[in-house]
């Protein structure tokens, strides 16, 4: 099994991935849009994120706008609000679970106990990382396709921003995290399987009631 440091690691990996997870729902920096004026005062940045849409002046005013219909949105939109906030959901209950899990801690009862809580809580880090996988991908590959679209006018095009790189680099982290718990489970019951207990065969009574007595005793 996986000593307590490494997966003290993993737990740390995984706290980094709610985080920056968290932070890439909220943020609306999914898409950066600059539209330079021929003036400094006119030089607006637009940024698009997944409940609302955002407008950074070069006077320093900023102004925001929520999304209230869902069913105006384009589908990777909203498939990218879901999945993103199961991704949260299932590292939060992951963190959870691995805090009981865990060797450092005093928590969980016995060892076995203990590595179930370790390999559930590795499978809900691997989960949530595949869940925050999916749109990131999905929606960089939305921004790439319009902007290299040629019929798109240059003003209406877009980049990706920091909440999309914030999300892949939380999706691997969690997709760490849960491998290393998960590994450190298989490792364990697999030495168990390979290396069973011995068992210490004792005669019984009736063979020693017998072994006490000689043969010659009969003829």
């Amino acid at each position: 099994m996986a000593s307590a440091s490494l997966q003290f690691f993993a737990f740390i990996l995984a706290l980094f991935g709610v985080f920056g997870d968290i932070a890439a729902t909220l943020l609306p920096h999914w898409k950066v849009n600059a539209d330079v004026g021929s003036n400094i005062i006119t030089a607006i940045t637009q940024m698009q994120g997944l409940w609302m849409d955002c407008t950074w002046y070069s006077t320093g005013m900023f102004s925001c706008t929520l999304k209230y219909s869902i069913l105006s949105l384009p589908v990777y939109i909203q498939a990218a609000r879901t999945t993103m906030v199961l991704s949260c959901i299932l590292s939060a209950f992951g963190i959870c679970i691995t805090t009981v899990g865990m060797k450092c801690t005093r928590l969980g009862g016995d060892t076995d106990s203990k590595n179930n809580a370790c390999f559930a809580g590795g499978i809900c880090f691997i989960l949530a990382g595949i869940f925050g996988l999916v749109p990131t991908c999905w929606y960089t590959r939305e921004i790439i396709s319009n902007f290299l679209d040629q019929t798109i006018p240059e003003s209406s095009k877009h980049e990706p921003g920091g909440a999309v790189y914030t999300g892949f680099i939380s999706a691997g982290f969690l997709l760490i995290a849960g491998v290393i718990f998960c590994s450190s489970c298989f490792k364990r019951q697999q030495g168990a399987w390979i290396y069973p207990p011995k068992q210490h065969h004792f005669p019984s009574t009736e063979q020693e009631s017998n072994a006490g007595y000689s043969l010659k005793d009969y003829v």
